[in-house]
């Protein structure tokens, strides 16, 4: 695939890039070096100034920088302003607490001083997916800078625009130039990269596949990564829930971003007892769902990101029905210009199909019924995948053990899974590992320094 700026609403190509030569990674890796020798020297208080003008140029050209998403990727304008807003909070977090999250920590020890600090290492490496263009980079770009770091940007070949907008955010916003730069490249290039003795550890955020290469790599010369992958979310509704806020919150869940979500609910595990009642409220909802053009406010669904996405849903999608899976709504390609796919809902899910085992990146909702919570664990253990889960119950027992239950790195309860500037995020199993965000994410790509003075 090019480096270009398709138009996944109308399937036109707006811009094309040519992909780096060896000779212009080198200087911008030359660039990065020299440029991390100077910064790891600035002060906290400095790199707040700068990270903090970073999140007044995102909240001041937020419109701006949200057309850019939806042009490129297809997301509806409202959630791409939304996703605008989210980095300019992401960047005013870690510029108010980054110094007390790496500020030094006095260990009482034989010694007569002994402490941890918090060193940055270098050059990072940032490998970013499409479907968040904006916010996927700023969770990794703010706290990376604010520790000292210097950042390199691989992004998605299909948001190229977007990539090149952070670099110039972060560029007006005061940085060093070099402290953040966007390499347009294509993956063949990924493993060379993180190889370069001058690249300490790297970040990927995208397929299962993806997170293997690149660890793979990576292992190879012993760098630390920090993977967040794939994931099949169960969305659990037991008999004592709210019907009715579950099921407006289940279309949210599925439906964000059109479906193309990590963390979207995929799997929608039914107490029988609600089940019936659940399943036509969330119908409903599906159907009433504006589909069309994302630049108008209004719209709600717009064109899945690239032409390959829409062919893997629909084989998916007809593959699990053609197994035994009963179609409730949706389930076609929308003919004509564009990416689009009708919102689906499946059911009686057949053993061996993609609906049990598979990933399904688009707006289509996988349903499950269960007889208790013990069946309803079990189910949604039932996966390689372990991101988020999102559980609906107003009895406290069971809530303590789907919180103590569920094999995920985030456990909701009455509410939607989502990322947050103030938590960890990120999974186990193969979803992947490390955490981005809250304190742990500032510490992932640091020196973690023992000092001990006699």
């Amino acid at each position: 695939m090019g480096i270009a700026t398709i138009n996944p609403t109308t399937g036109e190509t707006l811009k094309t890039f040519a992909p780096l030569n060896d000779e212009e990674i080198e200087r911008k890796l030359s660039l990065a070096e020299s440029t991390f020798k100077a910064y790891k020297q600035t002060s906290m208080s400095q790199r707040s100034i700068w990270l903090k003008k970073a999140g007044d140029i995102l909240n001041s050209y937020q419109v701006k920088f949200a057309e850019i998403i939806t042009k490129e990727m297809g997301k509806p304008i409202k959630s791409s302003i939304a996703e605008v807003i989210k980095c300019a909070k992401v960047c005013t977090y870690y510029a108010d607490h980054a110094e007390k999250f790496l500020a030094d920590e006095r260990v009482s020890t034989d010694a007569s001083n002994s402490y941890i600090s918090y060193q940055p290492l270098g050059i990072i490496l940032a490998v970013m997916p499409w479907n968040f263009p904006f916010w996927q980079v700023f969770r990794f770009a703010a706290p990376a800078l604010m520790a000292g770091n210097v950042g390199i940007l691989k992004h998605a070949s299909n948001v190229p625009q977007c990539a090149l907008s952070i670099e110039e955010i972060f560029k007006e916003a005061g940085f060093p130039q070099g402290a953040f730069q966007t390499l347009l490249i294509g993956s063949g290039k990924i493993e060379k990269i993180i190889q370069d003795d001058r690249v300490k550890a790297a970040t990927l955020t995208g397929s299962e596949a993806a997170g293997a290469s690149l660890a793979a790599a990576a292992g190879k010369v012993i760098k630390k990564t920090v993977l967040e992958l794939g994931g099949s979310d169960p969305f659990i509704v037991l008999n004592s829930a709210n019907v009715e806020e579950a099921a407006a919150t289940a279309v949210t869940a599925r439906m964000l971003n059109n479906g193309q979500s990590c963390i979207a609910a995929k799997r929608f595990i039914l107490h029988n007892d609600i089940a019936d009642e659940f399943q036509q409220k969330l119908i409903e909802k599906l159907q009433n769902l504006k589909i069309g053009d994302p630049m108008s406010e209004d719209t709600n669904i717009g064109p899945l990101a690239t032409v390959s996405i829409l062919e893997e849903i629909d084989q998916q999608v007809k593959k699990t029905i053609s197994m035994g899976g009963k179609l409730l709504t949706g389930g076609e390609r929308i003919e004509g210009k564009g990416n689009f796919y009708l919102p689906t809902a499946i059911t009686d899910i057949p053993k061996g199909s993609p609906g049990e085992s598979e990933e399904f990146f688009g707006p289509v909702a996988l349903i499950f019924r269960v007889k208790n919570i013990e069946e309803a664990i079990h189910l949604a253990n039932n996966t390689c995948f372990g991101l988020g889960a999102s559980g609906w119950t107003n009895n406290p027992e069971e809530q303590a053990r789907l919180i103590n239950e569920i094999e995920a790195g985030a456990v909701f309860i009455n509410g939607l899974v989502k990322s947050d500037q103030r938590l960890p995020f990120g999974g186990i199993k193969k979803s992947g590992y490390g955490r981005e965000l809250g304190v742990f994410g500032i510490r992932e790509f640091v020196n973690i320094k023992t000092v001990w003075v006699k």
